[in-house]
């Protein structure tokens, strides 16, 4: 769970940098002609937070497998869903950012 935590902190952290200066880009008060600026450092936070979370749903979902083997009873876990939700909600985030540079 404190992936899936990281990774959505990451998502709202990186879409709001790209909101911030697109702000200051409406404004006239950005500066442009970055290499790496703003929106492409935004969909870099976003796009390590769906990496993260889906290496740690990996890893979940392997260390269950090795759980449920060892003890009769291991309940499941809605870890998997809600990252799954998290995901959805990053690319959602990451397509947004990636078409409105």
């Amino acid at each position: 769970m404190a992936w899936i935590r990281t990774s959505a902190s990451l998502i709202s952290f990186g879409f709001t940098i790209y909101k911030f200066f697109q702000y200051l880009r409406d404004k006239g008060e950005a500066i442009e002609g970055r290499a790496f600026g703003p929106p492409r450092f935004a969909m870099s936070l976003i796009a390590v937070a769906l990496a993260a979370l889906v290496f740690a749903t990996y890893e979940n979902q392997r260390e269950m497998k090795a759980l449920r083997k060892r003890f009769s009873y291991v309940p499941y876990s809605l870890a998997t869903v809600v990252a799954a939700l998290i995901g959805l909600l990053g690319i959602v985030t990451f397509v947004a950012v990636f078409f409105r540079q």
